[in-house]
């Protein structure tokens, strides 16, 4: 199933939260898998642990009913984990590197104390700024998630939120601990989808935040392969601005994002692979006047209206760059319109003319939808690629659909 949206203001949370598995409710029986897998005995386990040894057992078995197989061989010389197993013990490993820090942070006791819940809870906060719309979020009472934030603040000792007349407001601290629970929460779901794998099934979904110039070619072939590869796979392709799917790409909401790479990248924590190169170009209806000009100079565009991306994005730099150099005099009038729907409909019925990606115009003017003005004005080329999480670590379906998009993109026609 292939899903898009158009959502440009937030990334849907939905489609991860439906795709969460049951071993993601209880952390304390993944601490004890984790030290069963390190030391390879129950007994040490719960020595270091501080809990029963029955109690162990217990927490393993659910474990192996929730992940739908064995996760240790039992031996005589202690409990080794099984390929299943392995699998599990990698994500959440990278669960508690990411959780336990933040934790810490605010008190050491929330290492021990915190709870699935209690986390869902803080999160719902930090992000509504408000007890009552982060229980309707959650579909649960106001009390609970009140109760569940307080918990947290008791074995804190110390307020996470700032009361206000506006609502509350989350600390640094808080804050923080928000961000690594969204990700720990996604390595769970990881680690559901990688146990799926190894029985053969797709599980989870790939979620991916689609610029513009991914939209057009590149991505719709991409994901045709993929289809017929894995047609049972669920991908989710949301639509819309850099700056939401970098926040959503940053908290797991969002596997990788596709279009015009930033220079520099915007933040440490990403890593930006470039595919291919694209440069601008300016487009108009079939019988514009300048469509039957050759070597059009600036001098002749700037008496046309225009429609041009966003402000903010390295399409619109370049278009304003242009001009600029070119004097206040050649200042033109601009529409701004991130839809290449909307561009070609009012380029059809009107003298405007357009500044698109060329990648993206190539399926317009092949189509005889939209004619290329053979302008003077040449462009830089721009780097088209994919953004990630430094420390992301994909499943096999999630590789396997971004081997695609790079193969698909050496498959591009230069411009």
């Amino acid at each position: 199933m292939i899903e898009a949206t158009g959502n440009d203001v937030t990334v849907s949370r939905s489609t991860r939260q439906a795709a969460r598995a049951p071993l993601a409710r209880n952390l304390r029986h993944l601490r004890l898998f984790l030290e069963v897998a390190r030391s390879h005995s129950l007994t040490v386990a719960s020595s270091r642990c501080h809990v029963s040894q029955p109690a162990v057992t217990q927490a393993i078995g659910k474990l192996e009913t929730q992940a739908e197989g064995v996760l240790f061989t039992r031996t005589s010389h202690g409990f080794y984990s099984t390929e299943r197993g392995e699998a599990l013990v990698r994500r959440v490993e990278r669960v508690f590197a990411m959780l336990d820090p933040a934790l810490a942070d605010i008190s050491p006791r929330l290492i021990a104390t915190a709870t699935i819940s209690q986390l869902e809870a803080l999160i719902a906060v930090c992000e509504s700024e408000n007890f009552t719309l982060a229980a309707k979020r959650l579909g649960l009472a106001q009390p609970t998630v009140h109760r569940a934030v307080a918990q947290l603040e008791h074995e804190a000792t110390r307020p996470l939120f700032e009361r206000t007349s506006f609502g509350v407001v989350a600390g640094r601290a808080c804050l923080a601990l928000a961000r690594a629970a969204h990700l720990a929460f996604y390595e769970l779901q990881q680690a559901s989808a990688e146990l799926a794998e190894l029985e053969g099934r797709d599980e989870g979904t790939v979620v991916i935040g689609s610029l513009p110039l991914a939209r057009s070619v590149l991505l719709p072939r991409a994901l045709v392969r993929f289809r017929a590869e894995r047609p049972s796979m669920r991908v989710t392709v949301h639509d819309g601005l850099y700056d939401v799917f970098l926040s959503g790409l940053r908290r797991g909401e969002i596997d990788f994002m596709i279009g015009a790479l930033r220079d520099p990248p915007p933040i440490n924590d990403v890593v930006q692979e470039a595919l291919f190169d694209d440069r601008l170009v300016i487009v108009a209806r079939l019988d514009h006047p300048l469509a039957r000009l050759r070597a059009v100079g600036i001098e002749d565009l700037v008496d046309y209206p225009w429609i041009v991306p966003r402000p903010g994005t390295p399409s619109r730099a370049q278009f304003d760059a242009l001009f600029a150099q070119s004097g206040p005099s050649t200042s033109p009038h601009v529409m701004e319109a991130g839809s290449i729907l909307l561009m070609r409909e009012m380029l059809r019925q009107s003298d405007h003319l357009g500044c698109v990606s060329g990648q993206q115009a190539q399926a317009e003017i092949a189509n005889g939808l939209l004619a290329r003005i053979d302008a003077t004005v040449r462009w830089p080329a721009r780097a088209i690629g994919l953004t990630m999480r430094s420390e992301w670590q994909p499943t096999g379906a999630q590789r396997r659909l971004i081997d695609i998009v790079r193969e698909e993109a050496s498959r591009l026609e230069p411009l």
